[in-house]
């Protein structure tokens, strides 16, 4: 799916009135009545109180629209004007109108804080204030409205975004933006609803098609994509009937030290998990009877020393590699792997100390193949592009990373990002039960197993991310979020791929 930016919106909107030949009050009319629709879907005409809070732009008319809708549909609404400013658009003044005349009581108006009405617990707000185009500080008074209806505890409707957030810019006071419980968004998600500074201002969210143009949808780029089951489909590689393992690529994994040869272990299986033909683990002498006996499957290369990597040598042509997981920072160790990258020419995936090695010298990213993969926690990544002064600092800095050194950087997170130059894919699988020690590794070993399929890197990475949460997803439902560790994730990869073919209907069927 993808995220448009808030000149691309508006971009979205004049074409649509051009194309369709309607006026925008008519594309207003769409917005608020769908919203209604929604509405109405939900409460079948409870007489549940409903407060509909209106600015005076476009946002504000939208609210207008749903405010008539809701009137005339029997709903126990009443609408306020929150009259921040003398400035009143278009069609927020025709909508106006035709709100007074389907009733005898005309909106509230609203111009200070001595106005606010009483919100029970079990009413509904909705918050029509601001849109994406708010321009100007938050009034005081307005802020106080906000709190307010935080405090109050009911039912928060924000409309396209909630007031006070910007799109593009991040959010310094968290009085100056609304709560809401859900969010109906036109055309598309904002990209404020994924990123871990203003994400929580929105518990839930949700898109409404209004009807824009639809050569507008599909042929607009947009330098953010939303990444799904539908987006995640059609980058699966199927698998013919007379395939052997010769033809899914050979994973080398390259790690593991003294005390840590579970991390080598867990990115060994679930390379292999996800599809490699063969993996090998190329750990120190330590490591090999914990391979050997735990992970029967793997074929083991062992470094001449027993605790830690000190020589990168093997005699096979691996067809992806990984480098990294619990490998440590030993001197050694360092060494060995900028000789190994000296001569490598295979696909290569770098996580954990890998990351730190290359953050502490930076002069071995030139040594990097075209589209390596760089998988860091934020901690990690910090010391690769320094630090930021809020989320949308963080992602151009990593851009800028992404374009300079060729790179994927693959941003972990509540919503992992995959950042390759100005292009960022935002995955929506995964919970909080990945919070714990070896999913790093796990994911590694994915997208490794993937790269040595034959998907291209930047495949390997969205679909390795996905197919990582995803997994996480349906194995949460037996295990919890507490109890949930990196080995179930392994062991629920085959269901994850069955699910991108399930119907909704099977999902809903198994579930009950």
């Amino acid at each position: 799916m993808k995220i448009f930016s808030k000149e691309q919106i508006y971009e979205g909107d004049k074409l649509t009135t051009e194309r369709q030949n309607i006026s925008s009050t008519d594309l207003m009319e769409r917005a608020g009545t769908q919203i209604f629709n929604w509405i109405n879907l939900r409460l079948q005409g409870a007489q549940v109180p409903i407060h509909v809070f209106c600015g005076i732009g476009n946002n504000g008319g939208d609210g207008l629209v749903l405010s008539r809708h809701l009137i005339l549909e029997g709903y126990n609404v009443i609408t306020y004007i929150v009259n921040y400013s003398d400035k009143r658009s278009k069609d927020f003044l025709i909508n106006y109108e035709r709100v007074k005349n389907v009733t005898k009581h005309w909106p509230v108006l609203l111009n200070d804080a001595d106005e606010f009405p009483n919100i029970n617990p079990d009413d509904i707000i909705v918050d029509a204030v601001f849109g994406i185009g708010l321009n100007r500080p938050v009034a005081d008074w307005v802020k106080k409205l906000f709190v307010h209806f935080r405090n109050s505890k009911a039912f928060t409707l924000s409309i396209d975004i909630p007031s006070g957030l910007k799109t593009d810019s991040p959010t310094t006071d968290e009085n100056s933006v609304v709560w809401a419980s859900y969010t109906l968004s036109f055309a598309s998600p904002k990209l404020v609803f994924f990123l871990p500074n203003t994400a929580k201002f929105t518990s839930n969210w949700e898109v409404l098609d209004i009807g824009l143009d639809s050569r507008f949808l599909s042929e607009t780029n947009t330098d953010f994509n939303l990444i799904g089951k539908y987006e995640a489909i059609p980058i699966y590689i199927p698998r013919e009937k007379f395939s052997h393992k010769g033809q899914f690529g050979h994973s080398l994994i390259i790690g593991g030290s003294y005390g840590k040869i579970g991390a080598a272990i867990l990115a060994s299986r679930a390379a292999l998990s996800v599809g490699a033909g063969l993996v090998t683990a190329f750990v120190p002498k330590c490591g090999y009877n914990a391979i050997q006996s735990s992970f029967p499957e793997a074929m083991v290369i062992t470094d001449d020393f027993d605790d830690h990597i000190t020589n990168i040598n093997f005699d096979l042509k691996p067809t992806a590699i990984a480098f990294g997981v619990g490998v440590g920072t030993n001197h050694e160790t360092k060494t060995a792997f900028e000789n190994f990258l000296k001569t490598n020419k295979a696909p290569l995936v770098i996580d954990a100390d890998g990351i730190n090695i290359l953050a502490a010298n930076k002069n071995l990213l030139k040594l990097l193949p075209a589209n390596t993969i760089l998988t860091p926690h934020p901690k990690e990544l910090e010391r690769l592009i320094g630090t930021w002064t809020d989320d949308f600092d963080k992602l151009e800095k990593a851009k800028t990373f992404s374009k300079e050194n060729k790179i994927i950087l693959i941003i972990k997170g509540a919503n992992t990002i995959t950042v390759l130059e100005d292009k960022c894919y935002i995955n929506t699988s995964g919970n909080p039960g990945l919070s714990t020690a070896g999913s790093g590794d796990v994911l590694t070993g994915i997208i490794t197993g993937l790269l040595s399929q034959g998907y291209n890197p930047l495949s390997a990475s969205v679909f390795g991310v996905y197919l990582h949460g995803k997994s996480a997803d349906i194995a949460v439902e037996d295990y919890g979020y507490q109890s949930l560790i990196a080995s179930h994730v392994i062991e629920y990869l085959g269901a994850a791929y069955m699910d991108l073919f399930k119907q909704p209907e099977q999902q809903e069927k198994e579930k009950n």
